[in-house]
């Protein structure tokens, strides 16, 4: 139903910026929270960042707080501008959105649908 395509990831050079893109085709009328979720190895899933449906709140994990930023428009895209690139943060990273009536934004549990991942490497 929900199609949501990663891009963006790359190899970077720790201190190093870079700038992932997710589009997304709902096929409503409808907008919801859209979320960035990384998984390194050996680790979990965890949360990185979120937007609410409107664009004027965000939520960031204290890891990323102060180096990586969402953004969305109004049509179909959302970003992770991430700045300060560190080797902890290699790992891939999965767009995903929100389900109707979520609130938080930082459980992976309030996500219906999920992209393929795109994969950020940072070297030391």
């Amino acid at each position: 139903q929900v199609q949501l395509v990663e891009s963006g990831g790359g190899l970077v050079q720790a201190g190093d910026s870079l700038r992932l893109s997710c589009t997304y085709a709902t096929r409503t009328f409808s907008t919801f929270g859209m979320g960035w979720f990384r998984q390194a190895p050996g680790k979990e899933r965890e949360f990185v960042a979120a937007i609410n449906w409107s664009g004027k709140v965000t939520r960031y994990a204290d890891s990323v707080k102060g180096r990586f930023t969402i953004t969305r428009d109004a049509k179909d895209t959302v970003w992770l501008q991430m700045n300060s690139l560190k080797p902890e943060d290699s790992a891939v990273y999965y767009c995903a959105q929100a389900a109707g009536g979520a609130s938080s934004l930082s459980s992976a549990y309030e996500y219906d649908y999920w992209g393929q991942g795109t994969q950020v490497t940072v070297s030391s």
